[in-house]
């Protein structure tokens, strides 16, 4: 007896095979699909750091105070550009002023002084070649003279040693040899009295020499001394000016300002204060934190990279390509720093020095097994905890 819908539950039953059958083959070919691609492709694996902003090239200027001082004036505007050597803050120079001036005027009453001692330097100069010269023609007179007494001398002592022959011989008598003898002694001491007259012109010589060789040292001391007073007072006035220049806080370089302080008329600044930062024209580039973990031996210069900026989201105005340029080797507060240089920019963003974000650089490339094996393997043997310090 045939059971009623039987052919019907034929068709039935020979559809369900089918449509198993056709699961069966859609599962396999995805498990197929999917192992294909769980073992075959290649993933990029990234190293992340959500410490990175742009920066130029160019190291930012802190401009510092110097010198302590009221303020006076001041042209600090947020987002001004600068050239090198705008006056940006003015502190109070009048005391420095009032001091320079009095160097000044010491300085200017010294000239005159200085011009008189030196004429009577060259006065005391002349008169002494004077009386050399004067010396001179006295003893060339008194040295003639004494030649021509020693002369007059010889011939009296010649006659006299004459007479003598003849008084001995009996030819003339005893008077005239004495008399000759009494001549020949005056001129004699004639010849000495020039003698000595020479001797006496050579010892005033060296005794007005001396005095007025003492007197052009002293002059001549007193000169130096006032010239010194003058090298003081001139560096003790570029010591001034140099002072009041920097009380004249000026930009150290060409560039805007940012991080300007609030600085008003009358306030004081510090030694050592910060009244802004000039950042420099330049390109931009993109500088990073990393985790040691995250950065040594796998950002290496020439890997690609994508920023991020806060602010900005990525799925509205994209993300910036970068290529990493250079990798730190050494850690400052526990960062590695990477900088990295800029490929390609959403026209859209503003770029300017600053601005923060999230940095990716693509550090490798695996297969989805390979990725997951790894993590398996990190989960399996997980670090150990630190051994807690023991108490001495």
């Amino acid at each position: 007896m045939s059971r009623p819908f039987s052919r019907s539950l034929a068709t039935l039953e020979l559809e369900g095979r089918r449509f198993r059958s056709l699961i069966v083959i859609a599962a396999t070919l995805l498990l197929t699909a999917w192992g294909m691609w769980f073992f075959g492709s290649r993933v990029a694996v990234y190293a992340v750091s959500d410490e990175a902003r742009l920066e130029v090239d160019r190291a930012t200027s802190p401009v510092v105070t110097p010198v302590a001082g009221r303020v006076v004036s001041t042209a600090l505007t947020m987002g001004r550009t600068v050239s090198a050597g705008d006056m940006l803050v003015e502190l109070d120079i009048r005391a420095q002023s009032l001091e320079v001036g009095e160097e000044r005027a010491r300085i200017s009453g010294l000239g005159p002084q200085i011009t008189r001692l030196t004429a009577e330097i060259a006065g005391q100069q002349e008169g002494r070649r004077d009386d050399l010269d004067a010396s001179r023609a006295a003893k060339a007179e008194a040295q003639a003279r004494h030649d021509e007494a020693e002369a007059v001398a010889d011939l009296a002592l010649d006659n006299e040693q004459r007479l003598a022959k003849l008084a001995a011989q009996g030819l003339i008598g005893q008077a005239d040899l004495i008399r000759a003898q009494s001549e020949r002694k005056q001129k004699q001491a004639a010849a000495e009295m020039f003698r000595l007259a020479s001797q006496r012109i050579d010892a005033e010589q060296q005794r007005k020499d001396t005095e007025r060789r003492i007197e052009i040292e002293r002059l001549q001391r007193e000169v130096a001394h006032l010239r010194g007073q003058v090298t003081t007072g001139t560096a003790a006035v570029e010591r001034l000016q140099h002072e009041g220049s920097l009380r004249r806080i000026t930009a150290p370089v060409s560039g805007t300002l940012a991080e300007v302080s609030t600085i008003r008329v009358g306030g004081v600044l510090r030694p050592g204060d910060t009244v802004a930062t000039v950042i420099p024209s330049g390109a931009l580039r993109i500088v990073a934190g990393f985790l040691p973990a995250e950065a040594f031996g796998r950002v290496h210069p020439g890997q690609p990279a994508r920023l991020r900026l806060e602010g900005f989201p990525f799925t509205q105005y994209g993300s910036i390509h970068a290529t990493v340029s250079n990798v730190a080797s050494e850690l400052r507060d526990g960062r590695v720093r990477v900088e990295l240089d800029l490929s390609g920019a959403p026209t859209s963003v503003p770029l300017q020095h600053g601005l923060p974000g999230t940095i990716e650089v693509e550090v490798e490339k695996i297969s989805p097994a390979s990725l997951v094996l790894r993590a398996a393997g990190r989960r399996a043997n997980p670090k150990p905890p630190a051994a807690p310090l023991q108490q001495p």
